[in-house]
């Protein structure tokens, strides 16, 4: 298992956490994404390494930007 961690900006309320997670989640390989609404941080956790390209793009699709 690998963990990453990232800082997610623009959420300010529950259901931007849930459209992070989602989209995070359909990731091939993501096993379990955290996301924490008070620090802005994200920890995602995989079977394997996680391309961090993916990950930005999820967020960005959700409408975030990964700092």
């Amino acid at each position: 298992m690998s963990t990453s961690t990232y800082v997610v900006q623009g959420m300010n309320c529950e259901h931007c956490v849930n459209s992070i997670t989602t989209a995070v989640g359909e990731i091939a390989g993501v096993t379990d994404v955290l996301v924490d609404l008070p620090t802005g941080k994200m920890d995602v956790t995989g079977h394997s390494t996680l391309d961090d390209d993916l990950i930005r793009q999820a967020v960005e699709e959700a409408g975030f930007q990964v700092a």
